[in-house]
């Protein structure tokens, strides 16, 4: 369902779900909220200052930009002519915590479905492109529009687009949805060619789009990402409607193929069936993800037994609490909360309400987390109704608002974003504040690192002599931001850190700069004992193409048998190096894990001449007979030989394909 609104992951506290939260109840602006125990709200911002928000972004300096829709429901081809809707900036001028100042940053602003505050600049996605909008002479009013990205496709529901995301890697990333083509140029020469939904982003240097995921869902919204820069997807209609699911949460792996299943699948590598679902989340139109590194959320079932809640805000933490997401829900009314535990190479998640309205026209869009902790959670109004399914009355009179959600008692921290600091500072003194207790001063301490090419020596001083794991993490991303060559060198020195968070962050970012040096470094940590970490590390040598890896693999491929997320890693990886005689030697091992994952490649890889013959032989052996069904029922050129062998008695099982 085209609903165009963001998810939000939070990925900093945890809580116990031995039972749900007690609930505490509000009557605020003429609605009626229950939310967790600790936790009380506010109105942050109402009509006259905002009517109908959509999503929202700080700067560095605390200004909130509202993506502010006009009310309109009009045909998109007529949004994108008549432009009518604005992009505005609040200010809380008291420090109070309620706006009290309004500015039009932009007017005449096709249908935004995305903002995202990136050096200095605003990002608008308004599809069919993503806008960068800057304030030259600091007057609060946009000076310069420049068409950032031009996706040349824009459908009758305008799910074309949402985003821009900035991910930890300092990248931005934005979806496609719908079904129209798209056709982005690669420096091979050969183009990428989709009618598929996808996360994208561009390659480091700004050469060129690369897809994360693919699917068959009408409408991938937001990205999201875990502490060590695991993305998390929501997304509508990831599976035809049945037995109450349809929407859901995923974890984006790279190269992985979701629902639903249809003909825009068509022509992209497969590693097997669809993957499976992070969490389903029924008929939700989910819409917000957030990772909250600042409210500290009660542990425990309820008031009386609950223990201390933990604060992952502290530099000395280990940070190896579970990540927890919070997804706002169209359709439903509230904002829910998931735990994240590990489970093999992804996670499993324990799931309840943070926030519930019992009004029908509170439709929450976004939610993002202020510097000083709190949440401000946007209520978009009854105004939507564009391709809703649920929301089939154009109600524009009834308005939104902006609300805060504060941990109970919680007083305000002072100069939470770092205001009072000089940001002209020395590397050393920026260095030091990879470790403050603020998030957002850490935040914008990576960031100004990452522009300062002589920062490498003091990144390497924070993970050589630094005790405090938030700080060792963070030089990592910073590193993994400057286009240096000491700067893969220093992560390479990290790539089997003590910390498996730290770990893989470097491992990421050698995959992320196809790092070929770094490669032989990593092959062993395919062995990690840490499904996670091993998964990673195929990521990495996939991307980077790396030929030696592949018995490494093959091996991996192995112990990867059940566990879905690992085995796609391997596989994937091994299509991407294309190294076809190698690859083949595992269609002889022992282990049904490294047959399938060699079957799979092969099917894949342009010169992996796998044969019809190949694949019907392994219908009679039980461990590979699901995988050599799938490949023969996308192979309807087989039918012959499937007939022949069957007709012969070779084998004893029928594939059940549609095309046989």
């Amino acid at each position: 369902m085209p609903c165009p609104f963001r998810c939000v992951l939070s990925a900093v506290t945890y809580f116990a779900f031995t039972a749900a939260l007690p609930a505490a109840e509000f009557d605020l602006n003429g609605k009626h909220f229950t939310l967790a125990d600790g936790l009380t709200i506010e109105l942050a911002a109402a009509a006259p200052l905002t009517e109908r928000p959509i999503c929202v972004d700080f700067d560095d300096r605390g200004r909130l930009y509202v993506a502010e829709s006009s009310g309109t429901n009009d045909n998109v081809q007529k949004q994108l002519a008549d432009k009518p809707h604005s992009i505005l900036r609040l200010e809380d001028s008291d420090g109070d915590g309620t706006f009290d100042r309004k500015t039009v940053f932009a007017e005449g602003m096709m249908f935004p479905e995305g903002c995202e505050w990136h050096d200095g600049s605003l990002y608008v996605g308004a599809p069919p492109q993503i806008w960068k909008l800057t304030d030259l002479d600091d007057d609060g009013v946009s000076d310069r529009r420049e068409i950032w990205f031009d996706g040349q496709t824009l459908t009758g529901c305008a799910n074309d687009l949402h985003g821009p995301y900035a991910g930890p890697d300092g990248l931005l990333y934005w979806c496609k949805g719908a079904f129209a083509e798209q056709i982005h140029e690669r420096p091979d020469g050969a183009p990428f060619v989709t009618r598929a939904s996808h996360i994208f982003r561009h390659d480091p240097r700004g050469r060129f789009v690369e897809p994360i995921l693919t699917g068959g869902m009408d409408n991938p919204v937001e990205v999201a990402w875990t502490r060590d820069g695991e993305p998390i997807l929501t997304c509508t209609f990831l599976q035809h409607p049945a037995n109450g699911q349809r929407d859901g949460l995923i974890h984006a792996v790279h190269g992985g193929v979701w629902g639903k299943d249809h003909g825009v699948l068509d022509g992209h590598a497969r590693t097997g069936d669809l993957m499976p679902p992070l969490a389903h989340l029924g008929a939700a139109a989910p819409c917000g993800l957030l990772r909250v590194e600042g409210l500290e959320l009660r542990v425990g079932s309820s008031s009386r037994d609950a223990e201390p809640a933990i604060s992952l805000n502290s530099p000395h933490s280990t940070l190896n609490s579970p990540d927890v997401l919070l997804a706002c829900s169209f359709n439903m009314h509230k904002v829910t909360r998931h735990v994240l535990q590990p489970a093999g190479a992804t996670y499993t998640t324990q799931d309840d309400d943070l926030v519930v309205c019992d009004d029908g026209d509170f439709h929450p869009t976004d939610i993002i987390e202020d510097a000083d902790g709190s949440l401000l959670l946007i209520d978009t109004g009854g105004w939507y109704k564009l391709c809703c399914p649920t929301s089939q009355l154009h109600k524009p009179d009834v308005a939104g608002a902006i609300y805060r959600i504060r941990r109970t008692g919680e007083s305000r921290r002072p100069d939470p974003r770092g205001s009072k600091l000089s940001w002209d500072a020395s590397i050393d003194e920026l260095a030091g504040r990879l470790q403050d207790s603020r998030f957002e001063v850490r935040r914008r301490a990576i960031a100004e690192l990452a522009k300062r090419s002589d920062a490498v020596p003091a990144m390497s001083r924070v993970l050589d002599h630094s005790d405090a794991s938030v700080a060792r993490r963070a030089a990592l991303w910073v590193l993994g931001q400057i286009d240096q060559d000491d700067a893969r060198r220093a992560i390479r020195d990290h790539l089997a850190d003590g910390d498996p968070i730290a770990s893989r962050i470097a491992i990421r970012s050698a995959g992320l700069w196809r790092d070929s040096e770094a490669a032989k470094a990593i092959r062993p940590l395919l062995h990690s004992e840490d499904a996670h970490t091993a998964r990673v590390a195929a990521e990495a040598l996939g991307r980077i193409g790396d030929r030696g890896a592949v018995p490494h693999l093959l091996t991996t491929a192995g112990r990867a048998d059940k566990d879905r997320f690992l085995h796609h890693a391997v596989t994937y990886a091994l299509i991407q190096i294309a190294d076809a005689k190698q690859t083949r030697a595992g269609l002889a091992a022992n282990s049904s894990g490294t047959i399938r994952a060699a079957m799979l490649a092969l099917d894949a890889i342009d010169e992996g001449h796998l044969a019809a013959e190949e694949v019907i032989a392994r219908l009679d052996e039980p461990a590979v007979r699901d995988t050599a069904m799938f490949i023969l029922e996308r192979h309807p050129d087989w039918d012959k030989a499937v007939a022949a062998a069957l007709a012969s008695g070779l084998v004893r099982t029928t594939p059940v394909s549609s095309a046989i």
